[in-house]
């Protein structure tokens, strides 16, 4: 007799198979797009089912077969910002809360990145003990093609990539496949799609961090080749320049084809975003934890949110899918050294509160990264 447990939230599948609690995200047809009721009800359960005796094992997966999540709500966000009704801060506030909670978790989190994995998408499961990536997926943080800047503790994992690699990544908003994801520290196990169904079972005996390492480990396998690490040459050395103007202007210059077509992306970009982007990922760099990352990262979010770039990006992006966004500015050159400074004031609704971070769970090497 089975004691496996269901719950449909409609657009949150939650249920529990022996020692393995799993949440599905359910909107297929939005690629499992993140509202405020899902990410309640993800917090809601990972309150339960921390403090349930009988469940050792998270997993987080999404329905459908084109991906984890896409992101947040970005049609909700707009409609937010044009009303003025403080919603979108209010999503952003319980939101980072999720992604701090699920990087502390005191259990062991499961993340199958398969298929798009797209800014809350990455907030949800790159801060996870172990992220599983397939030869489907899309991992990036493509917030500055609509106009707003990398959040969900984003500047704070693009900041620890390799050299320079997380600006190219966040400037671009250029998703990787999952051997760059791995490169990059976003992921940390290759597991082909096929063998995912298998891997959950296992989970499901799985009673210790230990445990779910070693199992995690009969199903990994080696990624397919990835293209970041042979760019460091040009990347390190172009985005280590001072201002975004100076980085364009190091991609044009430097001769690979590739460093051209970077410079090309960027200046396509909002340019108010692409100048506060490079800003929040130097001072997450000197910033200690992700909790501290996050609170920035609410501030900047706060004040985008009344900027003409995000209204205008989503339009283009979702809305008239013209993807012709008119930025304002329109270049990097016209955009004010105070607005984005600006940026980093205290939000108006006053900082988020997370907690000091706890102690890691258990020795680095147990799950093969820092805790």
């Amino acid at each position: 007799m089975s004691d496996a447990t269901t719950r449909d939230d409609a657009t949150v599948l939650l249920r529990v198979e022996r020692g393995l609690a799993r949440a599905t995200l359910h909107r297929p047809r939005a690629i499992n797009a993140l509202d405020h009721h899902m990410v309640l009800a993800l917090a809601g359960a990972l309150d339960s089912w921390e403090k349930d005796e009988s469940v050792s094992v998270v997993l987080i997966d999404g329905a459908g077969d084109r991906g984890l999540c896409a992101g947040g709500d970005i049609r909700a966000i707009r409609a937010s910002a044009l009303d003025g009704d403080g919603e979108a801060a209010r999503f952003w506030r319980d939101e980072y809360h999720l992604n701090a909670r699920i990087a502390r978790y005191a259990k062991p989190y499961v993340a199958f990145m398969d298929g798009v994995v797209m800014g809350g998408g990455v907030g949800v499961s790159a801060h996870g003990g172990f992220r599983v990536v397939t030869e489907r997926a899309t991992v990036g943080m493509p917030e500055t093609t609509i106009g707003f800047v990398p959040d969900v503790g984003g500047t704070h994992l693009l900041s620890r990539a390799p050299g320079q690699v997380g600006t190219h990544m966040a400037l671009t908003g250029t998703p990787v496949g999952a051997a760059d994801a791995l490169y990059a520290g976003l992921a940390d196990h290759y597991v082909p799609s096929e063998r995912l169904s298998d891997l959950a079972a296992a989970l499901t005996d799985a009673e210790s961090e230990a445990a779910v390492l070693a199992t995690v480990g009969r199903f990994a396998e080696s990624a397919p080749a990835g293209t970041l690490a042979d760019r460091r040459s040009w990347i390190d050395t172009c985005y280590s320049a001072d201002t975004a103007e100076e980085i364009v202007e190091r991609l044009r210059a430097h001769g690979d084809p590739e460093a051209a077509e970077a410079a090309a992306t960027i200046v396509g970009k909002s340019p108010s975003s692409v100048k506060t982007t490079l800003a929040a990922l130097r001072r997450a760099r000197a910033l200690d934890t992700l909790e501290e990352v996050l609170e920035q990262e609410y501030r900047v979010s706060c004040a985008v949110l009344a900027w003409p770039d995000l209204v205008e990006g989503i339009r283009a992006q979702v809305i008239d899918k013209d993807r012709s966004p008119r930025w304002s500015p329109s270049t990097l050159a016209e955009v004010d050294t105070a607005v984005v400074e600006a940026a980093f004031a205290p939000a108006p609704d006053g900082p988020l509160g997370l907690a000091e971070p706890r102690l890691p769970r258990a020795d680095p090497d147990v799950r093969g990264r820092p805790g």
